[in-house]
């Protein structure tokens, strides 16, 4: 089961975790009323992402789709617009759609089990253990990336936590140590160990755990290197030119371009943009252009396995018919239901203002 420790070793830490949690525990929104609902969309937000920057989020989110039913039928732009800002939006499409699948069969109510969970679009065997665990009680661990560490540190795991027989040995040691009495408390109290006290890629604060005593590496080197994982391929770049263009007026409007149903940001709203060349080109045919290029600062921006290094360059362009998949936006449709994705923030924050003065002479 593990590197050091016999079973018997680990049995009094849900006690000591549950007792350490309900004690300091966060006072977060989705705690004060654990729904399934608000579980559901409270995980989903929290993957990929911390918990400050999901706050102001998930009250907003609650505020305009406070059910299913409401989630389901929210237009999927307005969905987009909701999330902006929060990155990695598939995890939206997959909400509503299996917000869908909950209204058609379940009646609008998220069902209380395990396995019917994990067949909802978006909910894979942490998400489904979190919202078993949490909302309805039901005795399932709940491992994520946190978890993880904490439980190879526990147990001294020299293995690679992301080799699916390692990982599924962590998690049946996690399904032995759920009590059933607060299965739900045991996995937050676990996930809140990860992010306050056994920290990544540093030493933990040992001093301050509470389940130390039980622990394989506790106060030693040993700790910050674990847990082990497999090196990441290094991320591809991609060199690309991001078109501002926007109508001439003020107020103006600016070309949006929507994105294929699939691959990176699919479905998504952008700013025009291609490979890098050495010569730019509108992206309509028949669109005029009616001011020389200005160059904009060029930005970056992550995603899992690519990277872009952006140049940008605005121009005043003639209002004209568009083909399938372009628009014209103005500003209030800007805020209202137009989402960009993060990857464009260097050159959306500045559009209220451009849309609002001439930034070039036409």
């Amino acid at each position: 089961m593990s590197e050091r420790q016999p079973q018997k070793e680990l049995n009094g830490c849900a006690a000591s975790l549950c007792a350490w949690f309900e004690e300091g525990q966060r006072h977060l929104p989705w705690r004060i009323e654990p729904t399934p609902y608000r579980v559901w969309v409270s995980e989903i937000m929290l993957q990929q992402t911390r918990i400050e920057a999901v706050l102001g989020y998930f009250e907003r989110f609650m505020r305009e789709l406070p059910t299913v039913q409401a989630l389901a039928e929210v237009d999927p732009d307005r969905l987009m617009k909701l999330w902006e800002g929060l990155g990695y939006y598939s995890r939206a499409r997959n909400l509503q759609k299996a917000a869908r699948q909950i209204v058609s069969e379940y009646g609008g109510e998220l069902p209380a089990d395990y396995d019917a969970l994990k067949g909802l679009a978006g909910i894979g065997e942490y998400t489904a253990g979190a919202i078993a665990s949490i909302a309805f009680g039901i005795p399932v661990p709940a491992v994520d990336g946190n978890v993880l560490r904490v439980l190879a540190r526990l147990t001294g795991c020299e293995r690679d936590v992301m080799n699916g027989a390692v990982r599924r040995e962590l998690t049946a040691l996690a399904a032995s140590l759920v009590p059933t009495d607060r299965p739900g408390t045991f996995n937050q109290a676990l996930m809140e160990l990860g992010e306050r006290v056994c920290l990544p890629n540093t030493m933990p604060r040992c001093e301050h755990c509470p389940v130390a005593y039980a622990c394989a590496v506790a106060g030693s080197e040993r700790a910050a290197a674990l847990p082990v994982r497999a090196p990441k391929k290094p991320r591809r770049i991609e060199e690309r030119t991001v078109y501002v263009l926007l109508t001439k007026g003020t107020p103006g409007a600016v070309l949006l371009h929507k994105r294929e149903d699939n691959g990176l940001l699919a479905g998504l709203w952008e700013l025009p943009n291609t490979l890098r060349t050495s010569t730019y080109t509108l992206p309509v045919a028949g669109m005029r252009r009616v001011s020389d290029w200005l160059p904009l600062p060029e930005s970056r921006h992550i995603f899992s396995h690519i990277e872009w290094h952006m140049n940008g360059v605005l121009a005043l362009v003639e209002p004209c018919e568009l083909p399938e998949g372009y628009a014209f936006c103005d500003e209030a449709a800007l805020m209202r239901d137009r989402a960009l994705p993060t990857a464009f923030r260097a050159y959306a924050h500045m559009l209220p203002t451009w849309l609002n003065q001439s930034p070039t002479k036409g």
